[in-house]
């Protein structure tokens, strides 16, 4: 049985879907004014692991990931680039697409834009006036009255007492509490605005994934999901707009994932340790980035460095390398190698225990394969390839991975054709036992960044 950790709950517990067989996954998605940041790349590839998973186990899995596409930070951005707003937004998603596809994540079934979904929000906005929990204010923006939801806090554990201490007192305010958040922004000169009964204006953040959500997956849905830093204020305002709307629970279990911290340091603009996920793609296979965001656990915080980059490198080598050179056809998974597997996923997909799962079967892979057992060899990597699919992992030819597979094959000085053409030349050489010719042409390869692998069946080539 599969069991999750609710944030909500603070346990794991059995997965039961609101409708059996099926699952409606909610994610917070891209605020698009600027490129995507490795956090980001661990919320696409997480909720992307969860999404793979349930439909491997067999849920039709409808996932939803939003994109926040007006608030405050793309107006202040539009304006310091003197662009339109739609014209920033779109360059924005269309490099978050071409990141998302490099990282091998799917496409989610439903991408809502929170500028599509006006008259969701309004309407949501409409339920909570009528109800008693929202108010307009003197300036005319319409507020939120959090201390109305005596449930505010289920998610984060924060006190309104102990909010209310912490709270920053704002120059010039006319909100009943300070604690209230704004659900309607009224417009202000030169910033877009849509119609309603309150006037000309915009909606704040929170209510925009309220309405998504709602109207994407319904008024109930089964898991929510997002960084750990969008647990306070962000989902916990969701829940309380979300529930004092409808009147029934929002969401039935809530999953975060870690911070990624960089050098052992909080990931902030602010220390200059900030990475574009293209930064690192830059010098990383993005299939290095990914199993590298694989192989910690969701829940925990991520440490990004080179070295940690380098050793996912040098992992994924090894699988590559036992793939390379076995033919393989479709594959049914074995239940009693994939047992072990599923377990680790089973419980909170523990993806560290799964990947040593892998591990455990790659070195098998080597051990047939040295003791001349093809036929062994050729059923484990089926097996590993067929499970690392699971993880989106394992899925080129090994050639490209190990060679490089950008642009013309060329990833150093030489090209691949000429890789191969000097390695040609070093094994005739070496049968015709001119050694100094050999020598020399590891020597060329070897300053180029080409690693030879002689065998009995030949040698073999990659790059470091």
């Amino acid at each position: 049985m599969l069991k999750i950790y609710n944030s909500l709950t603070r346990k794991k517990e059995i997965f039961t879907p609101i409708v059996p067989g099926k699952a409606g996954i909610y994610v917070c998605g891209m605020t698009v004014y600027d490129l995507c940041h490795i956090g980001h790349a661990r919320v696409m590839v997480v909720f992307d692991l969860v999404t793979r998973y349930l439909r491997n186990r067999g849920y039709e899995v409808t996932y939803v990931r939003n994109i926040t596409d007006i608030d405050d930070k793309i107006i202040a951005r539009a304006i310091e680039n003197k662009e339109s707003i739609k014209t920033l937004t779109g360059r924005f998603i269309d490099a978050m697409h071409e990141d998302t596809d490099r990282l091998g994540v799917l496409r989610p079934d439903s991408e809502p834009r929170a500028t599509r979904h006006m008259g969701e929000i309004i309407s949501l906005i409409t339920k909570l006036m009528a109800n008693g929990y929202a108010y307009q204010t003197k300036s005319g923006d319409i507020c939120f009255r959090v201390r109305k939801f005596e449930e505010y806090g289920k998610l984060s554990g924060e006190s309104l007492d102990d909010l209310q201490a912490g709270a920053r007192v704002e120059a010039e305010t006319s909100k009943d509490d300070p604690l209230d958040f704004v659900l309607w922004k009224q417009a202000k000169e030169g910033e877009p605005s849509w119609p309603s009964e309150w006037g000309d204006g915009r909606p704040g953040w929170h209510i925009e994934c309220s309405a998504m959500s709602m109207s994407s997956l319904g008024e109930n849905f089964d898991i929510h999901g997002g960084g750990q830093d969008l647990r306070f204020p962000h989902h916990e305002n969701e829940i309380a707009q979300s529930e004092c709307a409808t009147g029934h629970p929002f969401v039935n279990l809530w999953m975060h994932n870690g911070f990624v911290r960089i050098d052992d340091e909080k990931m902030s603009k602010s220390l200059d340790n900030f990475f574009t996920i293209r930064d690192v793609l830059d010098s990383y296979h993005p299939e290095i980035l990914r199993y590298f965001i694989i192989n910690s656990h969701y829940r925990s915080p991520l440490n990004y460095s080179d070295e940690t980059l380098d050793q996912s490198k040098a992992a994924l080598e090894g699988y590559y390398l036992a793939l390379d050179g076995l033919d393989i056809d479709d594959v049914v998974l074995d239940d009693e190698i994939s047992a072990p597997f599923l377990a680790a996923m089973d419980d909170d997909f523990n993806t560290p225990e799964a990947l040593s799962v892998l591990s455990a079967l790659r070195r098998d892979i080597n051990t047939a394969r040295q003791s001349g057992d093809q036929a062994k060899a050729l059923f484990l990597a089926g097996q590993l390839k067929a499970l690392g699919a699971i993880l989106g992992l394992f899925q080129l030819q090994p050639i490209e991975f190990l060679r490089g597979i950008s642009g013309d094959g060329q990833s150093g000085g030489l090209s691949n054709m000429e890789v191969d053409a000097l390695v040609e030349e070093r094994t005739r050489a070496r049968a015709e036992k001119n050694w100094a010719r050999g020598d020399e042409i590891r020597d060329i390869l070897n300053a180029e960044g080409i690693v030879l692998d002689d065998s009995a069946g030949g040698t073999r080539w990659r790059r470091e």
